[in-house]
């Protein structure tokens, strides 16, 4: 049988420190108001039950009021106790932040260590063992290089180690 899912259990995880409750609602935040909304609000605090949101200016304030209980509401449904009180609104300049999906420019790619690129002489397809190693420089770009290199050679595959041949 299904135990019937506890309202609290939100409270019970997030509810004892005000910043870990303000994480929570910032994570229900897009739900409860919607992805482009949220994008153009932003949660700046959490004080004796009152939620504080920014907006960019008076008009967005008032729209914001007028569905409080709804998204009060909503927040309740996934917070629930944790769930603030009510809606506090302050004005000031909301960054715009990149539409979800929109990539973010890439680090450019840096050469793989020699382990790699050894380990990429074994790919006998040209054309995939180039994205290999394309692959690979992105990923050192982005991860940092000193992640993958500084271990050895555990990329390459070959050797002795562990294999034993008739």
């Amino acid at each position: 049988m299904d135990r019937p899912r506890s309202p609290d259990l939100a409270f019970r995880l997030f509810g004892s420190k005000p910043e870990h409750t303000l994480a929570l609602l910032r994570a229900a935040w897009p739900t409860a108001v919607g992805e482009e909304l949220a994008r153009r609000t932003r949660l700046v605090a959490l004080d004796g039950g009152v939620l504080r949101v920014m907006v960019k200016d008076i008009g967005w304030q008032r729209n914001l009021l007028r569905m409080r209980g709804d998204i009060l509401a909503r927040l309740r449904s996934v917070a629930g106790r944790a769930a603030p009180r009510t809606l506090g609104f302050v004005t000031g300049d909301v960054p715009t932040p990149e539409p979800p999906g929109s990539p973010k420019a890439p680090a450019p790619p840096i050469a793989p260590p020699a382990a790699v690129a050894d380990a990429a002489r074994s790919i006998p397809d040209a054309e995939l063992r180039s994205a290999f190693v394309a692959a690979a420089g992105r990923y050192l770009a982005r991860f940092g290089a000193g992640q993958a290199g500084t271990t050895g050679a555990p990329a390459s595959g070959t050797g002795g180690s562990g294999s034993s041949s008739s």
